[in-house]
């Protein structure tokens, strides 16, 4: 199915039910030029959000969401009182900052966020919890029929990314993945030089990205007050000792390292492999396959290497440095990182790909895509589908680490072939109460 492909859905909103009484009824409707101006939303056009962790991540979401001047955010949930408490402060002191009139959206704040879903007023739920919790949470949303903006990368698992896009596609919910550089201009320029041939046939691409992870060993350290550390294990099994470095104190001003470890996160490879990684799948036509083989470092391969069906190779080259993905053709070579864009021949970073040309899907903000695709019931620009894929790539990386054999994969079925070990390393145990 295409991505632009409008998601059918017969059931009517609350909004549309309330403006169809309204009409039905006969109310005199105010234009919205009346009410405030060019640009501006009435209150009932507002896009209704609830944040699911309100961590660092979350913050900067926030601004994000806030910035399009089409939310209000009206509930949030964290499992660590200090923290969902300033993240309301912070909706609050937004309004401030930027001399905005009248009050923010009042946002009520839980420690579970079951109730953000029971709630009939929310539209969409923003999940930016730690990776071990994505896939049940943003199953369980999908049933609840809210509209998913998650985090990237997008499952611990691959079986659980699975499980996310079956959910979203059954409950017909627009699902917007986090990973915003392909709402960035220099991604989309690399994309489309690649897609149309202006470095020849594509030979291999080198992405550069941190290490898989390693299993979690982390001393114990006392607790913060406020933290409810049972429900930010989650799903896990096996439950582990707490350490600020997991999840950071109020006084902390780092970011959260629990990505480093194989119980909640796939390390630098899922971390900014959902980015980079991300964009070599974009550029070779991707989006809804994968490799066929992966062969860890050996006497054959200097890197982890990826194999396509179509013969074109993808390395994963871990350097100090910007994160990049660098395309190499027959015909010269596009090297992408966040706000660079190195071509050869030079010409081709301004390149102007004509209108009868391959063009990618342009989404100019990666968050009011994510709104536009809601109102339009279309799916954005990285769809749970392309979240999934690009996740599962990281995590085939991460589980030919892990083997440190060849394996074999096939994208279709998800499966790898003749390999029972590597077969159970798509999914894991979870707790009956978050398993999907």
């Amino acid at each position: 199915m295409k991505t632009d492909e409008p998601i059918k859905d017969n059931t009517i909103s609350r909004r549309k039910f309330i403006g169809n009484v309204a009409v039905a009824s006969a109310f005199m409707i105010v234009p919205r030029h009346v009410l405030g101006g060019k640009g501006f939303l009435a209150p009932s056009d507002m896009t209704t959000l609830g944040y699911i962790g309100t961590g660092k991540q979350a913050l900067g979401l926030q601004e994000y969401f806030l910035d399009t001047g089409e939310v209000k955010i009206v509930a949030a949930a964290d499992v660590y009182d200090g923290k969902v408490k300033r993240f309301v402060d912070n909706i609050a002191g937004y309004y401030t900052k930027h001399n905005l009139t009248g009050k923010p959206a009042n946002c009520d704040t839980y420690n579970d966020f079951r109730k953000i879903l029971d709630r009939k007023d929310i539209d969409a739920v923003v999940i930016a919890t730690p990776d071990h919790w994505h896939a049940a949470i943003a199953v369980m949303a999908a049933k609840a029929g809210k509209d998913i903006y998650c985090e990237k990368p997008l499952a611990l698992t691959i079986k659980e990314g699975r499980a996310m896009v079956t959910a979203a596609r059954k409950y017909k919910r627009v699902f917007q993945t986090g990973s915003m550089q392909r709402s960035w201009d220099e991604f989309r320029q690399a994309v489309e030089l690649v897609r149309n041939g202006y470095i020849g046939d594509i030979k291999t691409v080198k992405v550069n990205v941190g290490p898989h992870p390693v299993p979690y060993d982390l001393p114990a350290e006392e607790m913060p007050a406020g933290l409810n550390w049972d429900m930010w294990m989650g799903p896990n099994i096996v439950a582990q000792n707490y350490n600020h470095v997991l999840a950071p104190m109020l006084t902390d001003d780092s970011w959260a390292n629990w990505r480093k470890y194989q119980e909640f996160g796939g390390g630098g490879m899922t971390d900014w492999g959902a980015h980079m990684f991300d964009i070599a799948q974009w550029g070779l036509d991707m989006d809804g396959s994968g490799p066929v083989t992966i062969n860890p470092p050996d006497a054959s391969h200097q890197f982890l290497t990826y194999t396509y069906a179509n013969g074109i190779t993808m390395t994963h080259e871990p350097q100090s440095g910007d994160n990049f993905c660098n395309f190499i053709g027959t015909k010269g070579n596009v090297w992408v990182a966040r706000g660079k864009l190195v071509t050869s021949p030079d010409s081709l970073a301004t390149q102007v790909i004509g209108p009868s040309e391959k063009h990618v899907y342009n989404s100019p903000n990666h968050y009011k895509d994510f709104l536009q695709a809601m109102r339009n019931r279309t799916r954005p620009v990285a769809d749970v589908e392309i979240g999934h894929r690009t996740a599962s790539v990281c995590n085939l990386g991460n589980i030919a680490y892990r083997l440190n054999r060849p394996l074999h994969w096939d994208p279709k079925k998800e499966v790898f072939s003749n390999d029972d070990e590597a077969n159970k390393l798509t999914g894991r145990e979870m707790k009956k109460d978050w398993t999907v």
